[in-house]
């Protein structure tokens, strides 16, 4: 399988100096929701052809996206969102046959996956964040303890939609809004509990086994993250903290639309004890949605 996102080299920083602390410490202060918000504004703005045109192929040209993965060619659309939320063409993303199978959600590079241990999970090496912190928003966070967890990172050439690892229906979620610190190397590496201080919308799946959590985590420069199941949108003046049920539960197959990125981020997934298992992947693994990345433990009634 070829890459399909960044291979995430290690920082080699000067003698006596740290990248990513020297990151943390430049951009603290940067307006990241101001331009995260400017930039969605202007990736929705319908722009005329002769300027869209050329910004797209440069862009495709950049980052080598090859867009015969795609349904609409890179001249058929009319904003910069419709493009990075391209749908891919039906058989390219196929689902992994085993019944036990969870799949990935997103195409992307895995920035970390292990266990959740001691409330803590694994955000690079030698750092870590609290579940609290990240789910603490949401009723029965504390079920997720001792589970495991994905990180799939989605770089700029990435698939930006996000589908379900399994069937089941989606009974509630989570808006959590928050900073926007980029999920670069250097904000991975460099920004204390990066996933839990970014904005972020928790999806709940309620399966047939159990449970598991698609966290869909926003960043600079990301104008917005939505979801199929209700109109909140992320990265807007005056926002609040939302948990709220999804009425009535939407029934959802295994690797359906979820959500989507308009301009893109991460995506973390969370399996609770006993019910299902996430695969321990190395960092910079390359995974494509539809993939098998962890198994289902015990199978339910439906």
């Amino acid at each position: 399988m070829t890459s399909c996102g960044p291979c995430w080299p290690p920082l080699r920083p000067k003698v006596g100096t740290s990248l990513p602390w020297l990151y943390y410490r430049l951009f603290r202060w940067f307006p990241k929701r101001a331009f995260s918000r400017l930039m969605g504004w202007v990736a929705a703005t319908p722009w005329p052809g002769w300027l869209l045109r050329p910004t797209i192929a440069l862009y495709v040209a950049l980052f080598r996206i090859d867009m015969a993965q795609f349904v609409v060619p890179a001249e058929g659309f009319r904003t910069f969102n419709a493009f990075f939320g391209r749908a891919v063409r039906p058989g390219l993303r196929p689902l992994a046959p085993e019944p036990d199978a969870l799949l990935c959600p997103v195409d992307g590079t895995v920035i970390a996956a292990g266990p959740i241990a001691h409330g803590q999970l694994l955000q690079a090496k030698g750092h870590s964040y609290s579940l609290e912190a990240l789910l603490g928003a949401a009723e029965g966070w504390q079920a997720y303890e001792g589970g495991t967890a994905l990180t799939v990172y989605l770089s700029p050439r990435d698939y930006h939609r996000i589908h379900t690892p399994c069937a089941g229906e989606v009974a509630r979620f989570a808006y959590v809004p928050g900073e926007l610190w980029t999920v670069s190397p250097a904000g991975v590496r460099g920004v204390p509990g990066l996933f839990a201080r970014n904005e972020r919308v928790v999806s709940f799946l309620a399966a047939s086994f159990g449970e598991l959590a698609v966290v869909a985590v926003g960043a600079t420069v990301v104008g917005s993250v939505r979801v199929v199941y209700h109109p909140v949108r992320t990265n807007r003046p005056g926002a609040r903290p939302m948990a709220a049920p999804v009425q009535p539960p939407l029934p959802l197959e295994r690797g359906a639309e979820l959500g989507r990125f308009e301009l893109g981020s991460t995506v973390i997934v969370l399996c609770r004890l006993g019910e299902a298992v996430l695969d321990d992947l190395a960092p910079g693994t390359p995974v494509r949605m539809g993939q098998a990345v962890g198994r289902i433990l015990r199978r339910g009634d439906a």
